[in-house]
Formats: C-alpha cells, sequence, structure tokens
C-alpha cells in the first residue's frame, strides 16, 4: 500500500473522530455517503468547480477573444457528464451539478460568441487583421 492511501485513510479517521461527532444530524448520512467527502466522487466535482469559475471569469472577456472549440468541448462534456452522473451507481448528484454548471459556462460563451458574430458580420476579417 503506497503511503498516500495510508495518509488517507489517517485523515479518513481523523475525520471520523473530530468531524463526525460534531456535524449535525442531517449531515451525518452524508459524511459515510457513498458519493461522501471520503471518496473521490466528492473531491473530483469540488475541484471541477474551478472550471466554472473560469468559465465566469471569462465573462469579462470580450467575445471576439472567445475560443469556440473550447467553449464547444466545455458544452459537450459538460452534456455528457450531467446525464451520466445520473446514471451511475452511486448516483451523484454533486458531480451532475457541477457538469450542468459546466455545460452552462460554455453555452454562455458560446452564445456571446454567435451573438457578436451576428452583430459583426465582418469578424472573420478582424481577426485576420489582428493576427498580421
Amino acid at each position: 500500500m503506497g503511503p498516500h492511501r495510508l495518509l488517507y485513510q489517517a485523515l479518513c479517521k481523523a475525520g471520523d473522530k473530530l468531524v463526525y461527532p460534531i456535524l449535525p444530524a442531517f449531515a451525518k448520512p452524508a459524511w459515510n455517503h457513498a458519493a461522501g467527502p471520503k471518496t473521490v466522487f466528492f473531491w473530483a466535482p469540488t475541484i471541477k468547480w474551478a472550471l466554472v469559475g473560469a468559465g465566469l471569469a471569462d465573462l469579462a472577456r470580450p467575445a471576439d477573444k472567445l475560443s469556440v472549440y473550447q467553449n464547444s468541448a466545455l458544452f459537450a462534456t459538460g452534456a455528457i457528464w450531467t446525464r451520466y452522473c445520473l446514471v451511475i451507481t452511486p448516483v451523484n448528484y454533486y458531480l451532475s451539478s457541477v457538469n450542468f454548471f459546466v455545460m452552462c459556462t460554455g453555452l454562455a460563451q458560446l452564445c456571446r460568441v454567435a451573438h457578436y458574430r451576428y452583430q459583426n458580420p465582418d469578424w472573420e476579417t478582424k481577426e485576420i487583421m489582428e493576427t498580421h
């Protein structure tokens, strides 16, 4: 067994002794849930919220600087994984929610790009001029 696994198990045991006793009654089932904070099913979506944050930060960028390919990928993967999270065992609503918001941020940015291109029919020539 690797040292990282031993460390993880030690942290879980410490959490069981220190955190679990002070949790309110409604939160105790979540602590030991199959997709709870002692599993990758909790931490992966927690870290994935950074993608949503990055998508929201892109709202400050001009629409002509957004990548259609990147936001299409965010939209598509968010849509696919939202559905997948609802059919796997254990059903993971937390992961589903983050994927739904990844999909929404990708879609919002794609709508911004489409609106920009609709309002600026000469967007292709502007893009060529800026790269040369």
